[in-house]
């Protein structure tokens, strides 16, 4: 793979301008395929087959748009004192439901105060509107959601209380916030202070750019064909800029060292790519596997994450092989600060990378190896405090919202008028001969069970064949009473005579997806895990390494999930991450954040451990080889997980609960993993482990080596000769 990647490399030098030129027309033709062929994103998470979402799609087909539409619930609050059903009052909700009712995309809107339906409290003070859209939850556009709002205000001049909750309500996530842009700027500075050169940073961060944008813009593009989740885009955007910036920075690295070592800019950028790119195609490679293994879920939405995502990272390989190769050679010794470059030119093939032999991760190196014990017993320690949180995580669907939305004030009134179950009712879709009887008979029983705070009467369709039966929980919508209200509910509905009885909705769409993502967890693990453990025992040729690495990313995962529940679900340092409000984490943070942190950490123990594993391939004994590798590849670890954490942070202060724990998640765990995991329990691990780190069995001598270090480039160098770049090319 070496050779093969610096023959890429050096054909990425020699025609430099076509490939720059193909990969800014896949950019502007991206910008105008999205420009022209983007859709709607939807924002609602759903698992096709299961009862809930089956009995929705049923709900659709009896009842035509009051099961189809997304709806949202307009609460509306007398002034103090005064009750809804006054005369003058009743006229301007009547007045409200005519202006709601002709808002664009709105199917209907209902009069709370119909008395055939009547939607107000007993008190008479509180009272909602369930506006139903013509489009499906998730695709209620921006312009139509403005509108709603608009209203809203209008009616609030006449004295009212007026807010609005509900799926027509929710909004997408967004790209390119004031605060990413300060993640994207301290990278900046990362690179900077690691080159040296404002320039080479510059040039850094807009390579990968690129292939974000590509990326993203794909994405884009794909969602006027097919129906993606609204966090997809961003969670590739994330990821492929994270992984885009730390790629480049792996090659440019190891061609600033080529230069130093005197070879010249040809041979400089194939070796580069050569050896630091095998360590990017295999790191993204163990990125690729846990994205895309994300389809074992059997979550339709889930796979297309993952999917989009590790195309994403897909790209930001190619860019990092081609294009950042092709911009070097433009660059060719101005890739150095210049105090460096005349000594770079003097330099004579043979003299070696400069490694350096003190400073502060030198003294790291010795002092971790030589305390190995002490420090392996620490890091475990340390990170199984941090989690413990993790054993009480609870996860959701339902997205609790901002403190100080309409969607929060909206569910409060609603908890103040209705109970706090209101916000989180669950449907019993009722199918058979004489379902609206079979609803009836089955409501007295349902009132007896716990937590069940009222069951209205049934609501037939047309025909008969179908009715509706709506549970009022006393709980809210993320307590765990509701989610066990919903199994009682399917327990005592199992073996009703001929009606079939299906328990949906929005509460226990959320609690099967739940159930389903904690049921596929371990296996989803199993697989990645499994997978990357092939993958790292062919790049070292051993069995421990990669165990000690899977390991170690165990104590990562269980230190950054603990980190989260103790921030998201107990409220501890809230106001560091601007969280408005706390709860259950979303059903999606824990696999996705596997997922990605796995990939990543390998990344690290690749482009680690593959320097140690290249000296003592040179003959240096276990803990010199240890201590070189770590001093030369420690750096750029270092500068790679600092640039990781500004992006994965720069995504936390946004406000969107989706993406906003997800990012918090990935942003402590690069810190536990590079900065603890990698940098003290590796070392420290393979220091006590002495020459056996490097043991494999001889029934698996026969395994294929994919040669990280670029050894087969060494045994090759004297065929292909290095020279020195002939007059006229760039320096």
């Amino acid at each position: 793979m070496a050779v093969a990647l610096s023959r890429l490399g050096a054909f990425a030098h020699r025609h430099r301008l076509p490939v720059i030129v193909v990969w800014l027309v896949l950019l502007v033709g991206g910008g105008a395929g999205a420009a022209t062929l983007a859709g709607e994103t939807s924002s609602s998470f759903s698992i096709p087959g299961q009862e809930s979402t089956t009995a929705l799609e049923r709900i659709g087909e009896e009842f035509g748009a009051r099961g189809e539409g997304a709806t949202a619930r307009v609460v509306v609050a007398a002034p103090d004192g005064e009750t809804l059903t006054t005369p003058e009052n009743a006229g301007a909700v009547s007045a409200l439901v005519a202006e709601l009712g002709g808002l664009p995309g709105v199917v209907s809107a209902t009069n709370p105060l119909d008395p055939a339906a009547p939607s107000v409290n007993q008190q008479q003070d509180t009272a909602y509107s369930t506006v139903t859209y013509a489009a499906a939850p998730g695709e209620v556009t921006p312009e139509q959601q403005d509108a709603l709002l608009a209203a809203l205000d209008d009616a609030r001049d006449t004295g009212f209380t007026v807010e609005a909750s509900g799926e027509a309500t929710q909004q997408a996530p967004h790209v390119g916030g004031p605060t990413e842009v300060i993640g994207v700027v301290v990278a900046l500075v990362v690179l900077a202070v690691t080159y040296g050169s404002l320039a080479v940073a510059g040039m850094n961060l807009l390579t990968a750019i690129v292939g974000v944008g590509i990326g993203v813009l794909g994405v884009t593009i794909a969602t006027g064909f097919i129906d993606l989740s609204s966090t997809t885009p961003t969670l590739a955007a994330m990821l492929g800029l994270a992984v885009g910036i730390d790629y480049a920075l792996f090659i440019v690295t190891r061609y600033r060292q080529e230069l130093r070592a005197g070879s010249d800019v040809g041979t400089a950028i194939a070796t580069a790519v050569g050896t630091a790119g095998s360590a990017v195609v295999t790191a993204g490679l163990t990125v690729v596997i846990a994205l895309a293994g994300l389809f074992v879920v059997g979550i339709p939405f889930l796979t297309q994450m993952g999917v989009a995502a590790a195309l994403t990272v897909v790209i930001a390989v190619l860019v990092a092989l081609t294009l950042v190769p092709a911009v070097l050679s433009y660059l060719g010794h101005r890739a150095l600060p210049r105090r460096q470059r005349d000594a770079a030119k003097a330099a004579t093939v043979g003299d070696g990378v400069p490694t350096g032999g003190r400073g502060f991760l030198a003294g790291w190196a010795r002092t971790v190896t030589h305390q190995r014990v002490l420090s392996l017993l620490l890091t475990i320690a340390a990170l199984g405090v941090i989690s413990i949180p993790f054993f009480s995580m609870q996860t959701t669907l339902v997205q609790t919202p901002g403190e100080d939305s309409t969607q929060a004030r909206a569910q409060e009134l609603l908890a103040e008028g209705f109970g706090a179950g209101f916000n989180g009712p669950i449907t019993i879709l009722f199918d058979g001969d004489d379902a609206a009887g079979a609803a009836a008979a089955a409501s007295t029983s349902i009132t007896e069970l716990d937590d069940v705070e009222l069951v209205p009467p049934p609501v037939p369709n047309a025909d008969g064949s179908a009715a509706l039966l709506t549970v009022i929980p006393q709980s809210g919508p993320t307590d765990p009473g509701t989610e066990q209200l919903v199994a009682d509910l399917r327990t005592q509905l199992a073996d009703l005579a001929g009606v079939q009885a299906s328990v949906t909705g929005q509460t226990a769409v959320s609690v099967d997806v739940a159930r389903s993502l904690d049921e596929a967890l371990p296996v989803y693990l199993a697989l990645v895990v499994g997978l990357a453990l092939v993958l790292l025992v062919l790049v070292f040729r051993s069995l421990l390494v990669p165990l000690v690495g899977v390991l170690g990313f165990l104590l990562t995962i269980g230190a950054s999930l603990g980190a989260t529940v103790a921030v998201f679900q107990w409220g501890w340092l809230a106001d560091a991450v601007n969280l408005d409000t706390t709860g259950p984490l979303i059903s999606l943070t824990p696999i996705l954040v596997i997922g990605i942190l796995f990939g990543l950490a390998m990344d690290y123990q690749i482009f680690l451990v593959s320097r140690m594993h290249e000296a003592h391939s040179s003959g240096a004994n276990p803990m010199d080889a240890i201590r070189t590798g770590f001093r030369q590849a420690a750096p750029v670890v270092v500068a790679a997980a600092l640039i990781m954490f500004s992006v994965f942070a720069g995504f936390v202060p946004a406000g969107e609960a989706t993406i906003k724990s997800i990012a918090f998640a990935l942003a402590t765990g690069i810190v536990f993993d590079a900065f603890v995991v990698r940098m003290v329990l590796v070392p420290a691990a393979l220091a006590l482990l002495g020459d056996k780190a490097w043991w494999l069995p001889r029934w698996l001598s026969w395994l294929p080596a994919l040669d990280v270090e670029g050894a087969a480039l060494e045994k090759a160098a004297p065929a292909h000769g290095r020279h020195r770049e002939p007059v006229g090319a760039p320096s």
